[in-house]
């Protein structure tokens, strides 16, 4: 699931109508539905705190090479570059700054998921020790500055540093110090469809409010605890945001795929290569239209890959992404996937959370996206706080867990992943609040221990 499907080089000959038909075709029968979770995560020399490039004898190249030899993952490459590895139906791939990102395969419950991330953090560590690397989970690069950042050896990164800077101020900070963990769920219909972005976007501030753990920027308090959130609104507001859209009569795929042609485009592979189209409309590629690429029209590759230029805060492919939370310890990887899939993949959950969003206003929704960065949980929502409704949601999602009773060996069901949010939610305290009492505590205004302390 969380591996892009293969596409063949398909002339989209039927326009609009067949690119909506791409979106239909991931729907699936209850029983194949699938959880696919992705983290990513800060590399830092575990001597200089400093990130690793690419190349070098402590170097992100090594560090996948040696991942592929020692632990059978293929290796897939750009030139001469590893960029990505897979083995069955997962894959680790390489964000902008060597952010490593564990793509994981569609698995059928919380417990095989937690299992996959366990046993991936086990094998990167067991390289990554022997080289003076160390992985740290959060949302936002705490210690470096952008231009300390490196870059990885990939085209289309190339092509969104020099377009970013000109559609946003912080694109490049999304590119080069964030880090997130996200879900992939399927859906049944289109009417299924709707009904989870709808209750996903809704509850992305929730799931943004629990998860935040980015409140350092160069070594001091930025003022929020998601920054990696706040950093989404000045990225490029043609491609972010909280899409009114998918609230109106009569959305479906079509109107997505609406959204999706006026998104401008990054690139587009042609014969290996990434031909730089930042700013170029879709529309007139599939029309064969581009200066650029003069008489060659967009094909169905083309359109999958344009699909993963959109960053809203809820993304539609062949399944629904959930985009809101940042990265963070290994038991809030598993309790992401826990408190989506508790909400979406039983009816009567999904039932109680559309009753619990359903009169939510724009303005309350775009109210909650802006305001929950800074506050968190103690941001003021109608007569409560963000903390009542990330109480309400957790109850609902620990009941549709209850009720889907997958269980361990151990005759657990997936409820038990809710704990690390439901402590949070009881203390009232954000893993962004617990590190700034400690900066402003026992670290003594040091943020360094942060990399010893929450390190994997």
């Amino acid at each position: 699931m969380s591996i892009p499907s293969a596409v063949k080089h398909t002339p989209i000959s039927r326009g609009r109508q067949q690119l909506a038909d791409y979106l239909a075709a991931g729907e699936k029968p209850r029983e194949a539905w699938r959880i696919g979770t992705e983290h990513e995560k800060f590399g830092f020399l575990t001597d200089s705190l400093r990130p690793p490039t690419f190349e070098g004898e402590r170097g992100i190249k090594l560090l996948l090479e040696t991942l592929a030899t020692r632990y059978g993952w293929d290796v897939a490459r750009e030139g001469e570059n590893p960029v990505a590895l897979s083995r069955n139906k997962a894959a680790i791939t390489l964000e902008p700054a060597g952010q490593l990102e564990l793509s994981g395969a569609p698995l059928e419950n919380v417990h095989e998921t937690c299992a996959e991330v366990n046993g991936h953090l086990k094998e990167v560590r067991s390289v990554a020790e022997a080289l003076g690397i160390g992985f740290l989970g959060m949302g936002f690069q705490p210690k470096w500055r952008r231009e300390d950042m490196p870059w990885m050896p990939k085209g289309r990164y190339q092509i969104m540093r020099n377009y970013m800077p000109k559609v946003g101020s912080l694109g490049l900070d999304m590119m080069t110090r964030t880090c997130t963990v996200q879900v992939n769920l399927d859906f049944g219909s289109q009417a299924d469809m709707v009904k989870k972005f709808r209750v996903g976007l809704a509850l992305q501030p929730v799931a943004t409010a629990l998860f935040a753990d980015s409140p350092f920027t160069e070594g001091r308090p930025n003022g929020y605890q998601s920054y990696r959130s706040h950093i989404w609104t000045d990225t490029d507001k043609a491609r972010t945001g909280m899409l009114d859209f998918v609230f109106d009569d009569g959305f479906g795929y079509e109107r997505y795929v609406d959204y999706l042609l006026d998104v401008p485009m990054y690139f587009s592979l042609q014969h290996g290569r990434y031909v730089d189209l930042a700013g170029q409309d879709f529309k007139r590629f599939m029309a064969g239209e581009l200066p650029m690429l003069p008489g060659i029209r967009a094909n169905m590759t083309d359109f999958a890959d344009h699909l993963t230029t959109a960053f809203p805060e809820v993304r539609l492919k062949q399944y629904l992404e959930m985009r809101g939370a940042d990265g963070g310890p290994w038991n809030r990887l598993c309790a992401l996937p826990a408190f989506w899939v508790g909400l979406l993949y039983d009816d009567e959950a999904l039932d109680a959370a559309w009753d619990l969003v359903k009169d939510f206003t724009r303005d309350e929704r775009h109210a909650l996206r802006d305001g929950v960065p800074k506050h968190a949980l103690k941001l003021p929502f109608r007569k409560a706080s963000v903390r009542e409704l990330a109480a309400q949601a957790l109850e609902i999602a620990k009941h549709g867990l209850r009720r889907r009773a997958r269980l361990n060996a151990l005759g657990n069901d997936e409820a038990i992943f809710l704990d690390p949010l439901q402590k949070i939610v009881e203390a009232n305290q954000t893993p962004a609040e617990q590190k700034l009492e400690l900066f402003h505590g026992p670290w003594h205004g040091n943020v360094d221990p942060v990399f010893t302390e929450f390190a994997y």
